[in-house]
């Protein structure tokens, strides 16, 4: 059963603010630097680049996809820069995102729930590319799905190799929408915004907009990030510590972040020395006993 926390900062504040704060403080300082050992690819954006792909991808959400406050954004993507964007644009719009593993949707379940994604309303699914053949193959178990988005993950930007029908490619439309976006009256920080596992075969709980910020001031506190903060992160989105160390500590903070998929342990050392990393989070052999964020410095 999904239960619903709403607790919050005290001062109105959401994630989406956190946002316009950092652009407005910071606009030009590296916030997200993406890595995949597997391919070899490296992405920086800055916190002006960040936002624009955040409101790129709000108004797609609303004026492409008819996407209303209160709806709900199924995130079937692996840990990457685009899905901390959609994280942000689902905040920024009032969706409540929903970030699950990409594996478990091969099989058409998550945590063995026979309906992975459970609840009668309809929502949309933003998949990456490497399973919407198994989104579409399983088409009795997302039939809640009202929109289904596949996500190339390209690095340089590229559609999808193949788009399904019925699929939206996200890399095909986003380009052509605003990069200013202005939320709807009835968006609020205090509505719900987030529905993830507190930790990993737990319970999913969903959790305000202001909750999300108390929760990242608190981690930014016990883990002592600051602006000369460089946080590496080998984490799922999939629980609430991996959308902490991955995007709102680090936005909360000041900090930045490096999202790495694929980790191949032979380049770490190189990159903690490379990337002036300060922190880690998410790698065998760095974390502290608890699982939480280590500092190295």
């Amino acid at each position: 059963m999904t239960t619903h926390a709403s607790g919050g900062t005290g001062d109105g504040t959401g994630p989406a603010d956190l946002l316009r704060r950092r652009v407005a403080d910071d606009p030009s300082r590296p916030f997200v630097t993406y890595y995949d050992d597997a391919s070899g690819e490296r992405v920086e954006l800055s916190a002006r680049t960040f936002d624009n792909w955040v409101a790129k991808t709000a108004n797609f959400l609303v004026d492409g996809l008819g996407a209303e406050p209160g709806t709900r954004a199924v995130l079937a993507l692996p840990p990457h820069w685009q899905t901390a964007v959609w994280l942000t644009a689902c905040w920024s719009a009032g969706l409540i995102a929903e970030p699950v593993d990409p594996e478990p949707v091969r099989a058409g379940t998550q945590r063995g729930d026979a309906e992975p994604f459970g609840g009668s309303e309809p929502y949309i699914l933003a998949a990456t590319e490497e399973v919407l053949d198994d989104v579409i193959a399983n088409a009795n178990a997302y039939a809640g799905a009202d929109e289904v988005v596949g996500l190339s993950l390209h690095a340089l930007g590229g559609p999808l190799a193949d788009c399904p029908p019925g699929v939206t490619d996200y890399a095909a439309e986003v380009r052509s929408h605003g990069d200013r976006f202005t939320p709807a009256p009835e968006v609020t920080p205090e509505a719900s915004a987030l529905t993830v596992s507190p930790e990993p075969n737990v319970t999913k709980t969903t959790f305000s907009g202001t909750a999300l910020v108390g929760a990242a001031r608190s981690a930014v506190a016990k883990w002592e990030l600051d602006a000369r903060s460089r946080v590496l992160v080998d984490m799922s989105f999939a629980t609430l510590d991996g959308v902490l160390a991955g995007l709102l500590a680090p936005l909360a903070s000041g900090a930045s972040v490096i999202i790495q998929r694929n980790f191949d342990k032979a380049v770490l050392d190189r990159r903690v020395t490379l990337e002036h990393v300060t922190a880690v989070a998410g790698l065998p052999g760095w974390n502290e006993a608890s699982g939480s964020l280590r500092r190295l410095a």
